[in-house]
């Protein structure tokens, strides 16, 4: 009985490892130049492809800003709610991390290839935005 006992809570601990282990979830973004806590965004999945929307803006002097540089159906729109990781999928060859989508910054208004992995057990993400050869990376932290 002890045996079983200890295979189902071993099984369980392994399986809520394997639920953080995903980009799905509320992360705060880490500036990668400045290093200062910018937003909270929201990332979920729906039918296997991942979506993030900025939930929260940490400086409160920016909470009204719109999206003045984005050339999309997103230009002037709210940067709270302004959906900025879009059609991203676990990889067919590394389950590892999750590409294919696009992620939007909305400080220049520019769209980039998308590339999200899981770090230190799903406590943090590693974020690469990328044109061609060249990259920019984010380590975002979970808040839930």
């Amino acid at each position: 009985m002890k045996r079983l006992t200890f295979l189902i809570a071993a099984f369980a601990l392994h399986a809520a490892a394997l639920a953080q282990a995903t980009p799905v979830g509320l992360w705060k973004t880490i500036d990668d130049e400045t290093k200062t806590e910018k937003s909270l965004v929201r990332i979920v999945e729906a039918g296997g492809v991942l979506g993030g929307k900025i939930e929260k803006l940490l400086d409160p002097a920016k909470q009204n800003d719109v999206c003045d540089k984005c050339s999309d159906e997103r230009k002037g729109k709210p940067i709270v709610g302004l959906s900025i990781i879009r059609n991203a999928k676990q990889d067919g060859e590394d389950k590892s991390v999750w590409t294919g989508g696009e992620i939007l910054d909305p400080n220049n208004g520019k769209t980039y290839r998308l590339r999200l992995k899981p770090l230190d057990g799903g406590k943090q993400l590693e974020v690469r935005g990328y044109i061609g050869p060249f990259f920019r990376n984010q380590t975002w932290i979970r808040v839930e």
